[in-house]
């Protein structure tokens, strides 16, 4: 496992140049989408010589991989060793397929980016979320800390009674699960005299979940764990189609990117390269995939690329916390919101047990925001508290509806989900 991010940026974009170069010719030669797309196109992929040049090559799309999946494959089926899916959850599920090479190459990702937030072999980590149903992260963690030599308990999601079975029975230095989680936690250590600052737990990786905002300050979820539970909050950020994660370090300034496994552009909403330091969407570019590499593949994520050096000492693009998915942007009434900015003001609640989004359409074809909320107090008063918090944070006022735990972890849990749903699309 060799880390490069402390090479010089020119040493760097050397490697990533010679590594692209190498992508184009492997995707030109074994993928029948690439190879019809950029014949089509009279993209002569030798005339791509590094970085400077991706704008020439078109886009791939969402859709793309959703219509024409196999088209993607670049070698035979029966050389494919673990079929994952993607957690559809802006369409259908996209099938990405992994030969022996790339879970090697899924392994040396996560081992870095595990390092990376200060995980070593001597820790301990307990791993709270699914390595079956299909989820690639679960089982890169798993391969990541094997290959790092640390210590792993494999207890799942959920079940805060098993989870702090498992943490006093073995004292694990580091958690890996979605932040929100963590408040579960922390309340069942509350009702059941559970010390938590003598548990052993220094550190948790959190997925799935932002608690940072977009100056790297904790935002209200990361607060509201840090004043119960002292510890350490690393950000990490993934997703299934590129099979490679952005790890913050200990300077929590922005998850790294890994030089040698990926590329990313940063584009504005019309698909040109940001000022430095603008929001975009995020498109990566796959290096040494074997199975289904990607080249300028649009993520529909919305952050920000940070490329100032690290104190760390890395010479490596950070990204910041995921703002919001492109398709999930909202227009409420002049005002452009994202889910994350609604779940952010929410957290600032104590007393709203759980939640979920809705966004549909009125008549006039203007966006509505109706928030399911689970709370002991059901009063008029808190809902026009909520509403005015929502009025001082973000100039929209939501409508609100109270409900019972049961309706909303229906929501939240739907057949074949893998992950909580907080947002639901009705548009």
């Amino acid at each position: 496992m060799t880390d490069i991010s402390r090479h010089s940026k020119v040493e760097i974009q050397s490697l990533q140049d010679e590594k692209l170069r190498a992508t184009l010719h492997y995707v030109y030669k074994n993928s029948a989408f690439y190879s019809r797309v950029y014949s089509e196109a009279g993209i002569d992929v030798s005339s791509i010589q590094g970085i400077a040049d991706l704008h020439r090559l078109p886009l791939t799309s969402k859709d793309d991989l959703q219509r024409h999946n196999e088209a993607f494959f670049c070698v035979p089926k029966e050389q494919f060793v673990d079929l994952v899916t993607t957690s559809g959850t802006l369409g259908n599920p996209v099938t990405v397929a992994l030969t022996e090479n790339d879970l090697q190459r899924l392994t040396t990702n996560e081992a870095m980016a595990l390092a990376c937030a200060g995980i070593q072999n001597t820790s301990t980590v307990q791993l709270m979320t699914t390595i079956d149903r299909r989820f690639m992260a679960g089982l890169a963690y798993f391969m990541g800390l094997r290959e790092l030599g640390a210590s792993v308990i494999r207890v799942g999601s959920g079940l805060p009674e098993l989870q702090w079975d498992s943490i006093q029975r073995y004292r694990p230095t580091h958690i890996i699960c979605v932040p929100s989680f963590l408040l579960k936690l922390i309340d069942y250590a509350k009702t059941n005299g559970i010390t938590l600052d003598s548990c052993g737990v220094k550190a948790a990786i959190c997925i799935g979940e932002p608690v940072r905002d977009e100056a790297f300050e904790l935002n209200s979820l990361g607060k509201k764990i840090k004043n119960d539970w002292d510890i350490n909050l690393y950000s990490t950020y993934a997703a299934t189609e590129m099979q490679t994660a952005f790890t913050e370090c200990e300077m929590q300034q922005g998850g790294h990117l890994l030089p040698d496994l990926i590329v990313a552009e940063i584009l504005d909403e019309n698909d040109r390269p940001v000022t430095s330091g603008e929001p975009g969407e995020l498109v990566i570019t796959t290096l040494g995939v074997e199975g289904m590499p990607l080249v300028r593949f649009k993520t529909g994520d919305m952050v920000q690329l940070h490329s100032s050096p690290c104190s760390c000492g890395r010479n490596t693009p950070r990204l910041g916390p995921v703002i919001g998915r492109k398709q999930q942007m909202i227009k409420y009434k002049g005002t452009t919101i994202y889910p994350p900015a609604m779940y952010n003001v929410l957290e600032d609640f104590n007393n709203i047990e759980s939640f979920v989004i809705e966004i549909d359409s009125n008549d006039l074809g203007t966006d509505e925001i109706v928030l399911k909320v689970v709370s002991e107090d059901i009063s008029e008063a808190f809902k026009e508290e909520i509403k005015n918090h929502f009025r001082a944070k973000l100039r929209v006022s939501p409508s609100i509806e109270f409900t019972t735990a049961d309706h909303i972890k229906e929501l939240q849990f739907p057949k074949m989900s893998r992950k909580p749903i907080v947002f639901i699309d009705k548009r």
